[in-house]
């Protein structure tokens, strides 16, 4: 296997990156831990969570998960930015609140330090300075070893950079974006600002709530047991009539390669110009498992060109920004 640099750091990671949105629910506790442990003894060793994620249950299963040796092996990501209390300011991207969030996420975890401590969201309005300035602390404190930004626009990213130059801070070595074959606009400007500041890209929803991996038939009805339903909402938006007919397409090439429409949506995302490690949600052992194979696996040049004909590069079918904030819906086909 591979293993690529984190960012402009000199940390190896695996080309997928186990992602704990499940841990506590749907993902029942034991399952997860045994999850835990078959990703790493499969070879991933970068896991991310959030401390958001099921309240607060997702990075106390981890740290159960990553007890003993476990720790040492893994690059430990966590992010913060969404409300985890009715308390005002028990949210946001201040200090006031990074300096709290920081220290629960280190119990929940039951760790030291963190490998990677991401901010979730933007927010316009808090100044980076203020922001970078709380993680540049956490940094020289030794809590935090890197730190990067989730679902940002470039623009902001590159704002950040500059204020970290200017100041002599930490700086964002990572980016988290949402990146799929149904929703490829990062390509129009966040790739290339990644390739050209060798920012790494874990990217998140590769399968694209499934879509990709053949789980929806219609947009109007979907599997009572899916995300999608579960969740409802902005998750549920996502699944387009677009976006399920670009998802037949691809099962197709994928059965011509020998391969399950999951693992032929991974693999197209993992060997993308910029992209570090996609971020993969697991809900069950047989979904890790069907994920772990790609590991090894290089695509093919003329299934990408395939891949480019079914939704065309920095367009998209689907919308996966609609959490962020800033993106303007953009996309054709719903």
């Amino acid at each position: 296997m591979e293993y690529r640099l984190l960012g402009r750091t000199g940390v190896r990671v695996s080309p997928l990156c186990l992602g704990a949105w499940n841990f506590g629910d749907p993902t029942p506790e034991p399952e997860a831990l045994r999850m835990v442990h078959k990703a790493v003894q499969g070879g991933i060793n970068i896991i991310d969570t959030a401390d958001e994620y099921n309240s607060g249950v997702s990075e106390q299963i981890l740290g159960k998960a990553l007890a003993g040796g476990f720790r040492k092996r893994v690059i430990l990501a966590t992010k913060f930015h969404f409300p985890i209390s009715r308390d005002v300011n028990d949210q946001g991207n201040s200090r006031h609140h990074i300096m709290n969030a920081v220290e629960a996420s280190l119990r929940r975890l039951q760790t030291d330090w963190i490998d990677l401590y991401q901010i979730h969201r933007p927010v316009l309005d808090v100044p980076q300075d203020e922001t970078l300035r709380a993680l540049d602390d956490l940094v020289r404190q030794g809590k935090v070893c890197y730190i990067g930004c989730s679902t940002f626009p470039a623009w902001m990213v590159m704002e950040g950079i500059a204020i970290s130059e200017r100041y002599g801070w930490a700086r964002y070595v990572t980016e988290q974006p949402p990146y799929n074959l149904l929703d490829r606009r990062i390509e129009n400007e966040l790739v290339p600002l990644a390739l050209r500041y060798n920012l790494g890209l874990l990217t998140w929803s590769p399968l694209a709530t499934g879509v990709l991996a053949g789980r929806y038939q219609h947009a109007a009805r979907v599997p009572e047991d899916s995300r999608a339903s579960r969740i409802g909402g902005y998750l549920a938006e996502r699944v387009t009539a677009a976006g399920i007919a670009a998802g037949g397409k691809v099962a197709e090439l994928a059965r011509g390669c020998g391969l399950t429409a999951s693992q032929l949506a991974l693999l197209w995302v993992k060997d993308q110009p910029g992209v570090t490690s996609p971020v993969i949600g697991p809900r069950t052992e047989a979904h890790l498992a069907d994920a772990l194979p790609v590991l090894d696996l290089k695509l093919d040049p003329e299934i990408a060109r395939a891949m480019d004909l079914i939704v065309p590069p920095g367009s998209a079918v689907a919308d996966f920004h609609n959490t962020s904030g800033w993106m303007k819906d953009a996309v054709v086909g719903h």
